[in-house]
């Protein structure tokens, strides 16, 4: 009888312990602060028309535009995407917002952001192949990217 009961406790207590477990880490992002840059003209409009609401940082000397895109959430964390175009050409690419809360978020993004801004300007579209072992990042990628092509209105 006391073998059955130490038995019945170790499973119980065995059951309770899995069950309390928290398997996943996934919580809502906490803000910090990501390398952002930031170009500031003090050149006056030649129109008198109202600025794209969906553009910033124009500058009207080299007649390039930032265009930003919508915040894409991945269940990683979120990914936007900034362009700035140049003649009709994308000539930079930007990352302001990416999964960077852990150690590993990092690892892969230090990797796969670089070969996406890459294939985004070699491209001069969204038509580009997600990163291997960052495909969730890759598809919050293309989707914030697709929407900053849309507002700059390029294919």
């Amino acid at each position: 009888m006391r073998r059955i009961s130490l038995w019945l406790f170790s499973t119980v207590a065995a059951v309770v312990l899995l069950f309390s477990y928290r398997t996943s880490t996934n919580t809502p992002a906490q803000t910090t602060a990501a390398p952002v840059t930031t170009t500031t003209t003090t050149t006056t409009p030649t129109t008198a028309a109202e600025p794209d609401p969906t553009s910033t940082g124009s500058s009207a000397e080299t007649g390039s535009k930032t265009y930003t895109g919508t915040v894409a959430s991945t269940r990683w964390g979120d990914v936007q995407v900034t362009i700035t175009v140049t003649d009709g050409k994308i000539t930079d690419v930007g990352v302001p917002v990416y999964p960077q809360e852990n150690h590993k978020d990092q690892e892969i993004n230090a990797y796969a952001l670089p070969v996406l801004k890459q294939e985004t300007l070699a491209a001069q579209s969204a038509d580009i192949d997600t990163v291997s072992g960052a495909t969730v990042t890759s598809e919050g990628y293309l989707e914030s990217l697709q929407s900053a092509l849309d507002a700059a209105h390029l294919s």
